[in-house]
């Protein structure tokens, strides 16, 4: 049986053309491909045989019309080319697809024997599938795309992800930019395998039980790049009194309970983030019998109050957004990232446990970390590292724009 008659709903999506793209590339993007990055730029691109649609194969030579790199074509992306693979020529197809979904899956069942089921199976460009990740929560799994690029394929991926990763159901989400355009009929928030959840999806992690929105939630319902350092602040967060700054739906408070805390204080802009904070706390022995404090406020204005009233936590932990989604925007990021060292340290008690964290990629680990320490230093307050980490098993780096979390674990 086909793909296409084992998934009739994606019957009335393009299907993988048979015309290939021959392009050529400045001298720049080859020494770019020949170091394996996934990305070939529109501005970089110095000659095209003919025009592409969404998925076409994009076959890349150098300048003697050697192969470099075969990637999908993408025409509604200044990342005109996302690359599957470099080096020697080779054939892409469902056989080539199915072996790359399923050694990200293997890759990952270290994870599974942690107590946990939630975690990303596929990282994207990392796991050389670009603008394509898939989460798994508990028995439902959460594909989002990024391009369009995908859609000739999703069949064939599809019915090689179910083969490697069982489950329930598969929830379908779509990038804001992917909605814009054309995506033949499929919408955000669909199932393309099972039922959708009438209410949120319960998985676990380190043996806490979390709930995730998956149809609406932001990003694909939940953050599991984070999985590791919420386990160490378990570890170490007995007797202490926890601040948790941008706490989303308290995956760290969640964590900080279960390990013993005294006390636990969520801040989060969100009023039904926090909401989802307190009904994540209820889902777990270990964590609801700690008393658990939430400010719906914006964190540095929260910050500051707390500092006014004379308030005192043994433990802050600071997980913000990206503050640096251009590079122009670099700068403020760093900023941002001083004054919210300065702020949590005027509720640091003494000896207390400092963890700051950035996901901006364009930030690199020496400007986060430097500015951190030097923030530190102005405030009278310096720091003792304890440790520095970076990303989990299910979040591999694969190119340097793939590297975007550090953590920071300090006592001051």
């Amino acid at each position: 049986m086909s793909p296409s008659a084992t998934w009739p709903e994606l019957a009335h999506l393009p299907s993988p053309s048979d015309s290939r793209l021959a392009l050529r590339v400045t001298p720049g993007a080859e020494h770019a491909l020949r170091r394996g990055h996934p990305w070939l730029f529109a501005d970089n691109i110095t000659h095209q045989n003919h025009e592409g649609a969404a998925g076409d194969l994009a076959v890349i030579f150098d300048k003697k019309r050697r192969f470099l790199a075969i990637g999908l074509y993408d025409p509604q992306s200044p990342i005109r080319v996302k690359i599957v693979h470099h080096g020697k020529p080779t054939t892409i197809d469902s056989d080539f697809l199915t072996g790359r979904i399923q050694a990200a899956i293997v890759a990952r069942q270290p994870i599974t024997e942690t107590d946990t089921n939630g975690y990303r199976l596929i990282h994207g460009e990392n796991d050389g599938l670009p603008s394509f990740t898939l989460d798994r929560y508990g028995d439902s799994l959460v594909l989002k795309l990024y391009s369009a690029i995908w859609l000739p394929y999703l069949a064939d991926m599809l019915t090689a992800i179910v083969a490697a990763q069982p489950c329930e159901r598969i929830v379908l989400r779509l990038s804001r930019q992917l909605q814009q355009g054309d995506t033949f009929g499929l919408i955000d928030g669909q199932a393309l395998m099972g039922d959708l959840p009438d209410s949120p999806v319960i998985f676990r992690e380190y043996g806490l039980q979390f709930a995730a929105d998956v149809v609406h939630g932001h990003k694909t319902g939940f953050f599991f790049d984070h999985r590791e350092n919420r386990k160490w602040v378990q570890d170490f967060a007995a007797r202490h009194r926890v601040l948790d700054v941008f706490a989303y739906a308290g995956p760290f408070s969640v964590h900080a309970a279960a390990g013993g805390a005294r006390h636990v204080t969520s801040i989060d802009i969100s009023a039904p983030a926090l909401e989802a904070a307190q009904a994540n706390m209820a889902r777990n022995p270990k964590a609801v019998k700690v008393p658990h404090e939430i400010i719906v406020a914006d964190a540095f204005d929260a910050l500051r109050n707390l500092a006014d009233e004379g308030r005192q936590f043994s433990m802050v932990i600071v997980d913000p957004p990206s503050f640096a989604k251009s590079q122009s925007e670099i700068e403020g990021a760093l900023r941002a990232y001083a004054t919210l060292t300065q702020l949590a340290l005027a509720v640091l008690a003494p000896a207390g446990i400092l963890v700051l964290a950035s996901c901006s990629s364009r930030v690199t680990a020496d400007d986060f970390y430097s500015t951190v320490f030097q923030a530190a230093q102005d405030a009278d307050r310096p720091l003792q590292e304890i440790e520095r980490t970076g990303h989990a098993l299910d979040h591999p780096i694969g190119f340097p724009e793939g590297a975007y979390l550090k953590c920071l674990f300090a006592q001051a």
